[in-house]
């Protein structure tokens, strides 16, 4: 019985560690400037990565326990992605992308294919319903900061010459673009876009750091303020979610008193994270660093 037992034991401590080992150990380096992840094919992640924003060397890279690989190139910016009826799609400055399960690009949108001129598509999220997908035109992005590319003070006259030129389109599955959320001095450069538990459409407005959500219809500020900020989402118990680019932090913001807990600080650039529930984590990307990290969302 001894010897059984011991067999036993060792062959459950052998199955541990491989299992063990063959975990994902965030943080992890994934490339020059990651911008974006989600969750794809087989499981694995899939991050947009920017690389010297140059035309035509960014990536989308695959990150599995097997390791991280480039799964499609030749992008310019990419950006936020979602994983929708069995394909990526992400944003790339004017332009959406589509993937297939082997890596294969091809344009799903294109800048004339917009009902209004587009200047800097950024985030992009699932519309709740499986009918498409939301995408956040930041406008005109050039006004946001000043010669040492620092926000300009919400107070400054500056700040008073930024044209609300940011939407918020939908794109159903066939291609068909729709206005979302027209222009708003609430949303002078909108980043983040996500769609709450009752439907409603969440925005990040990275300039003027408002988390809004449409309550009836109406763009609808929260509390607390997050300049620079970057995805917004909201779990199953009704808690949302922001992080800043600008500052490095990630916060929880409670559905009922609008109260926000720090998550985490220290980042370089904390951009457009993913929200795995299940291993009640959210996966965010340090753009500046080229890590996406792990953080719990108890803190």
């Amino acid at each position: 019985m001894g010897t059984k037992q011991n067999t036993f034991t060792i062959t459950l401590l052998w199955a541990f560690l491989a299992q063990a080992q063959s975990e994902i150990a965030f943080p992890i380096s994934v490339g020059m400037k990651p911008e974006s992840i989600t969750k794809g094919f087989y499981d694995n992640y899939y991050v947009t990565v920017m690389n010297a924003k140059e035309p035509g060397d960014g990536e989308l890279v695959d990150v599995s326990k097997n390791g991280i690989k480039v799964f499609a190139k030749g992008f310019d910016e990419p950006k936020g992605i979602v994983f929708l009826n069995g394909y990526l799609y992400f944003s790339d400055v004017t332009q959406i992308w589509k993937v297939d399960n082997e890596g294969k690009a091809s344009i799903f949108v294109d800048k004339a294919d917009f009902p209004k001129p587009v200047l800097y598509l950024n985030d992009v999220s699932l519309d709740g319903k499986g009918n498409g997908i939301f995408i956040a035109d930041m406008g005109a992005t050039e006004y946001m900061r000043d010669a040492n590319n620092n926000l300009w003070p919400l107070d400054s006259e500056e700040a008073k010459k930024i044209p609300a030129l940011g939407r918020i389109y939908h794109v159903d599955l066939e291609g068909h673009i729709t206005i979302q959320q027209d222009t708003s001095p609430l949303i002078l450069n909108p980043n983040g876009v996500g769609v709450d538990n009752d439907g409603n459409s969440m925005v990040a407005a990275f300039f003027k750091g408002n988390f809004l959500v449409t309550k009836d219809g109406v763009l609808t500020p929260l509390k607390g303020q997050f300049r620079g900020a970057d995805a917004v989402e909201q779990d199953s118990k009704g808690n949302y979610y922001v992080s800043s680019w600008v500052s490095g932090k990630v916060w929880k913001i409670d559905p009922i008193t609008e109260a926000s807990t720090l998550l985490i600080e220290g980042l370089a650039s904390a951009a457009d994270f993913y929200l795995e529930e299940d291993k009640d984590r959210l996966l965010v990307p340090d753009m500046m660093t080229g890590k996406i990290y792990a953080v719990p969302l108890k803190n």
